[in-house]
């Protein structure tokens, strides 16, 4: 006897089949099938022949894959009793629970007295499948590991894309060819990192950013994950996620994985990263007030660092709104004797000697300028040097020895008196002065790896939300160490990146819009000269990079010459006035001809308007500039399309292309398939090109 079972939309169909009592397995994803396909059949025809060297039939690659079934690979559950005891769980059908976009399986092992249950739905507008696993015992039992339901890898794909990364140098794309054997990666760090971002693009033959067939997965969860793409003996691909290996310290009798968010795209890489992105934007982050545009932020931290003085905060923050900032962020310093990143963290009370009359002259100042207020806190953590570890050394997460991570520690966010402790302290701060916005800081890795700890700190979040409805969070962890779907149910906003570096940030924000929107990802416009890279790059790169995601400036306005300060005041303006219908639209990776090329296209909701950002970021091996095809576009209808900075060609640029004239119009079939030939430029600036459809 085979069940099947079925999710689809109007892109992909998924189809689970079992044989027998047996865990399914995933027999087809790709292309949504006719509605009248026998399921049974299909199932039937994906089996393998059997032939020498091999068992008398193939151990089904199921959604937790059985190590007793005689399954030659990555196991999905590797568990112990209680006392130690390994367990090999066989688990038989029980139930399946189907509605009109979900799935819920559950089955049971009778002998070890465990269920395992599946969890399936599909969202029809984003087509995003979230999957869920978990397990359940009537006794105590020891986790290892547990895979989120498995899928499949594609036999028509060739190699895996996944991410890495360091401070200031996130979200690298690293492709490795599929072979026999496990691309293996682990993040035990605590957070999901800088070092192994917890997604993976397995696109099939031929599939670039806007064509063919690729798959897309994010395993949603804060505190360090395990991902398995396995290529096993016989063939077969399995794609495993879960959280890291060994992360429950504590014998439980419930346990589950974080959601894994997996869809199917017939556009290349570009259908994964509009999912994500519209998943990401309507159906997760939860805004305080939706209907409110993404303020232009300015942030103090790289203007005065520590050395924070009330008279000079007031003349910057006036020169911020003279800019076109819409809300001040008051970073690290303000709090108990913070004079440098040596102590005082956990010491969450005004700094008197700084603040004599406490927050409230800088507040007023700032609202009396039209900004609204936020403030920097870093609650899961303390400095050695500080009252409160003074006072509870033992409220501090790991050993005595430990090696100290910007001369701090971890606290330990399982311990309910430290989450009542933080609580106290930043709701004290949040209920004096009139607030609306927190960064919130990660700013070392944890001395051991704990699922509790990333619990505890969700729990925290949780709760000041509530408390505190119409506050919005931003996720930082040393810039991008904290990024993923689990910590964004709970913020509205990541630092992408500490790297100010319009350079670094135009490859960094190109590859993390795979997974992210504009409307939460921050870049700000740093520095003349680059205080993370040493770079000198000009304003206008500086704020176009910026104009490309949720705008802000972070570097001392007092810096800025008379033209810089009118770049970026036009660049700010555009901004303005274009972000309502940004915020909304979808980020598209283009496929430059001139790898020294890196462009997107912002394609608007309903298709009729655009803006392409092509930064040079290096020399082109050629002299003139290859045509860049754009994408997405309706191929028999007419398109204006204007280059909004063309005063910034440079004298070498000395020819006369229709763009550096004036608008032209343009038929989106030659758009795609010719594309735009821009004028010549220097490395380290921006092409700025809008579209309207006609």
């Amino acid at each position: 006897m085979i069940r099947t079972w079925s999710l689809q939309d109007g892109r992909q169909s998924l189809v689970l089949a079992a044989d027998r009592e047996h865990l399914p397995e995933v027999v087809y994803w790709g292309p949504r099938l006719p509605d009248g396909e026998d399921l049974t059949i299909l199932a039937r025809a994906h089996m393998l022949d059997v032939t020498g060297g091999m068992l008398d039939q193939n151990p089904e690659l199921s959604i937790c894959p059985e190590a007793t079934r005689t399954f030659p690979g990555q196991p999905g559950l590797i568990l112990r009793d209680g006392d130690g005891t390994p367990l090999l769980p066989k688990f038989c059908f029980e139930d399946a629970d189907e509605g009109q976009d979900s799935l819920v399986l559950t089955y049971r092992d009778e002998t070890n007295t465990l269920i395992y249950r599946a969890r399936f739905s599909i969202n029809p507008l984003t087509h995003m499948i979230v999957a869920q696993s978990e397990i359940e015992s009537d006794h105590d039992l020891h986790l290892h590991w547990l895979a989120a339901p498995v899928f499949p890898g594609p036999q028509q794909s060739d190699e895996v894309i996944d991410f890495s990364g360091r401070w200031c140098g996130e979200f690298q794309m690293n492709r490795t060819p599929w072979s026999a054997g496990i691309r293996y990666r682990e993040n035990r760090t605590g957070r999901t990192g800088h070092e192994h971002f917890p997604g993976l693009i397995v696109p099939c033959r031929g599939a670039t950013n806007t064509r063919g067939n690729a798959y897309g997965f994010h395993y949603g969860w804060s505190g360090g994950h395990r991902m398995v793409a396995e290529e096993l003996p016989d063939g077969r691909r399995q794609i495993q996620f879960g959280d890291a290996a060994r992360m429950e310290h504590v014998a439980q009798r419930k346990f589950k994985s974080a959601p894994l968010y997996a869809m199917f795209s017939d556009d290349g890489i570009n259908g994964c990263a509009v999912a994500f992105q519209r998943h990401l934007r309507d159906q997760i982050v939860q805004f305080p007030n939706p209907d409110r545009p993404r303020p232009v932020h300015y942030n103090c931290w790289e203007a005065v660092y520590f050395n924070h003085n009330l008279p000079e905060l007031k003349e910057i923050a006036t020169r911020a709104a003279a800019l076109g900032a819409e809300r001040f962020v008051l970073d690290d310093g303000w709090f108990g004797n913070r004079d440098d990143d040596t102590r005082a963290l956990s010491d969450w009370e005004v700094d008197k000697r700084k603040y004599p009359n406490g927050l409230n002259p800088l507040i007023q100042h700032v609202h009396g300028l039209g900004m609204s207020f936020g403030i920097w806190f870093e609650p899961e953590m303390i400095n050695p040097d500080s009252d409160i570890h003074r006072a509870h050394p033992d409220w501090a997460l790991g050993g005595e020895d430990q090696i100290l991570g910007r001369q701090q520690k971890a606290l330990n966010m399982a311990l309910p008196e430290v989450r009542d402790f933080l609580f106290d302290r930043i709701s004290a701060v949040l209920s004096a002065h009139d607030i609306d916005y927190i960064k919130w800081d990660h700013n070392r890795v944890l001395p051991m790896p704990d699922a509790a700890q990333t619990r505890g700190s969700y729990a925290l979040i949780d709760r000041l939300r509530a408390a505190f409805p119409m506050v919005e969070i931003e996720s930082c962890a040393s810039g991008g160490g904290r990024i993923d779907f689990g910590i964004l149910e709970r913020t509205h906003r990541v630092w992408l990146s500490d790297s100010n570096d319009a350079l670094e940030r135009l490859r960094i924000q190109h590859n993390a819009a795979i997974f992210l929107p504009l409307a939460v990802t921050g870049s700000h416009v740093g520095p003349r000269h680059c205080h993370t890279s040493g770079r000198v790059i000009d304003i206008r790169m500086r704020a176009w990079v910026a104009a490309q995601r949720h705008m802000g400036f972070e570097m001392d306005p007092r810096e800025l010459t008379a033209d810089e300060t009118r770049v970026l005041t036009e660049a700010t303006a555009w901004w303005k006035a274009n972000r309502d219908w940004m915020t909304r639209a979808d980020i598209l990776r283009l496929d430059s001809a001139d790898p020294s090329v890196i462009a997107e296209q912002q394609l608007s909701e309903g298709g009729d308007r655009f803006v392409v950002f092509a930064g040079v970021a290096d020399t082109s091996s050629q002299i003139a500039p290859r045509p860049l095809c754009l994408t997405r576009l309706s191929p028999d209808v007419m398109y204006r399309i204007e280059l909004v900075n063309r005063a910034d060609a440079p004298a070498l640029s000395r020819g006369n292309p229709a763009l550096k004239s004036g608008p032209i119009e343009l038929s989106g079939q030659y758009l795609m398939n010719h594309g735009l030939t821009l004028p010549w430029q220097f490395p380290l600036n921006m092409w700025v090109i809008e579209g309207t459809k006609l």
